[in-house]
């Protein structure tokens, strides 16, 4: 019969913690706040859609909204810079350069015509009035 190992209960903990610790890679680079795509809140009332869309970094004139019945397209032109200087040597210069983009369907079509967008802090409000008409009807089943 083998022997048996006694393990401590922490030991797989620490096993997972640092597996692939050194394989992983950091998001050290510029663009590292959008990385992970554009996030999202999206609150329904009986009127309207609200969505609060995190996109820091970002001029208002490089987003772009596109409603299309009831599908919601936002995307975003990422442009970053950052450069260190000591004296007149540059020691780090560091571009990101790249467009992100998100997109959702909706229950009902939204009403374009009076759909607003605001951008304030980083943040994207958009309040899409729901369509007028957009009735849902229940089949009796035979």
């Amino acid at each position: 019969m083998k022997d048996l190992i006694r393990r401590t209960s922490l030991e797989p903990l620490l096993d997972d913690m640092f597996k692939g610790f050194f394989v992983r890679p950091f998001g050290f680079e510029a663009g590292a706040d959008l990385a992970g795509g554009i996030k999202l809140d999206v609150k329904e009332d009986d009127k309207a859609y609200t969505v609060h869309a995190e996109i820091p970094g970002v001029k208002k004139e490089d987003i772009s909204v596109q409603i299309e019945g009831g599908r919601v397209q936002i995307s975003a032109e990422v442009k970053k810079e950052s450069e260190t200087k000591e004296g007149e040597r540059v020691l780090r210069s560091e571009r990101y350069y790249g467009q992100v983009s998100r997109s959702f369907q909706l229950a009902q079509e939204v009403d374009q015509s009076t759909a607003t967008a605001r951008y304030n802090d980083g943040v994207l409000e958009l309040t899409l009035p729901k369509k007028a008409g957009g009735t849902s009807r229940r089949l009796t089943i035979e």
